[in-house]
């Protein structure tokens, strides 16, 4: 028997969406290389995706993941804690401590399964969490799954978030503060220093979210390295599905807590591991990030040669955005700008918060200064009738 009411709800849930130009659709895309996809029947230069390095398709990093594939399959197997932990762990995760001068990390199936994990496991109902009223959805759903008492303080406002932690840390047995490392819709900077120096003044333990710091600043260290002295982060999460141009997610501590972690985190414990092709791609990626510096400084000069070219504010990653105001409005800018030949998606709510829809200009190295300077050309319509 078909369930009318389950399908009635359905259609409502659409309707309103449709509604409010909110409804998604998914768009079967080939990407050939770093820059260039097929989308819509017709061949785009894509500014839209994060693989920031063009490493997913760079023929090392390709041939890691096919040697890995033909020696161990296409599959782990298992969880990682059963038969899932493969060989190909151990140098992922040692290369990402390396990397983030950390003792230790832990790699998960995501970055959403890596928040949703270690958050819950740092904080409970007893606990506090402050938050940038920014970040990234998976850092709200570990919050929300932790049941600790969650508050948000104003973007990028360390005084802010001094003044919730001078109100409500006393009244709670322990703290976590969230940010992210470089905001993935805004493409700015977290005041790490500022926000470390909290952390230690009221006994709170910073993490940060850098899936789109890592291969993009801090010479490719990340977020923590971004500053004229690293940032002690205690807790540094990431992605591999950014720059690192593979999958899986990442947190990179001391060895007690990775320990820990391994242990009780229960995305990581009840998670089937990454495939071994994807891990070799990972550290394969993780190699070239550290030591090819000249690579690794690309993104950010394209995007900031785009906002000079546009006078905007100087890009600060890899990351610009265009704030347009409406949905409506930033769907036709979007498809203006795929008529002439480029791919920027349309960021709307639930992703950005209501009213503040916007163009999302992603730059990699596999870009050219010509790719840019064509794109601003683009762009500049868009501008001016904003």
């Amino acid at each position: 028997m078909v369930d009318r009411s389950l399908d009635e709800f359905a259609r409502r849930k659409l309707n309103a969406l449709e509604r409010r130009e909110l409804r998604r659709s998914l768009v079967t895309t080939e990407r050939f290389d770093g820059r260039r996809v097929r989308s819509h029947g017709r061949e785009l230069i894509s500014f839209s995706c994060n693989d920031y390095l063009g490493l997913s398709h760079r023929s090392d990093v390709v041939e890691a993941s096919l040697e890995a594939t033909r020696r161990y399959g296409v599959g782990s197997g298992a969880s990682r804690l059963i038969t899932g932990n493969h060989a190909l762990y151990a140098k992922l995760e040692e290369r990402l401590a390396a990397l983030k001068d950390t003792e230790d990390s832990v790699v998960f199936g995501s970055g959403y399964l890596t928040n949703v994990g270690v958050i819950p496991l740092l904080a409970g109902e007893a606990d506090l969490i402050i938050m940038d009223e920014f970040c990234h959805s998976c850092l709200r759903s570990g919050a929300a799954l932790s049941r600790a008492k969650t508050l948000r303080f104003a973007h990028n406002d360390p005084a802010d978030a001094a003044a919730v932690l001078a109100a409500r840390r006393g009244r709670h047995r322990r703290c976590v503060l969230l940010t992210e490392g470089v905001f993935s819709m805004e493409g700015d900077l977290a005041p790490l220093p500022e926000l470390c120096e909290l952390a230690e003044r009221f006994d709170a333990w910073l993490m940060t979210d850098d899936a789109h710091g890592l291969g993009v600043v801090g010479d490719g260290r990340g977020s923590s390295f971004a500053f004229h002295e690293p940032v002690p982060v205690p807790l540094q999460m990431g992605t591999l599905s950014k720059a690192a141009g593979s999958y899986g997610g990442y947190v990179c501590a001391s060895h007690d807590v990775c320990e820990l972690i391994r242990n009780r985190a229960r995305s990581f414990g009840f998670s089937t591991g990454l495939p071994p092709g994807t891990v070799a791609a990972a550290a394969s990626a993780l190699c070239i990030i550290a030591t090819d510096k000249a690579l690794v400084r690309i993104p950010r000069s394209r995007a900031r040669l785009f906002t000079a070219t546009l006078g905007l504010e100087p890009a600060e990653s890899a990351v610009v955005p265009l704030e347009l105001g409406s949905a409506a409005r930033t769907v036709e800018a979007s498809l203006m700008l795929r008529e002439a030949g480029f791919l920027v998606a349309a960021i709307r709510p639930p992703t950005v918060p209501d009213g503040t829809s916007r163009l999302r200009f992603a730059f990699s190295a596999a870009h050219s200064e010509r790719d840019v300077l064509d794109l601003a050309e683009a762009v500049e319509p868009i501008l001016a009738g904003r």
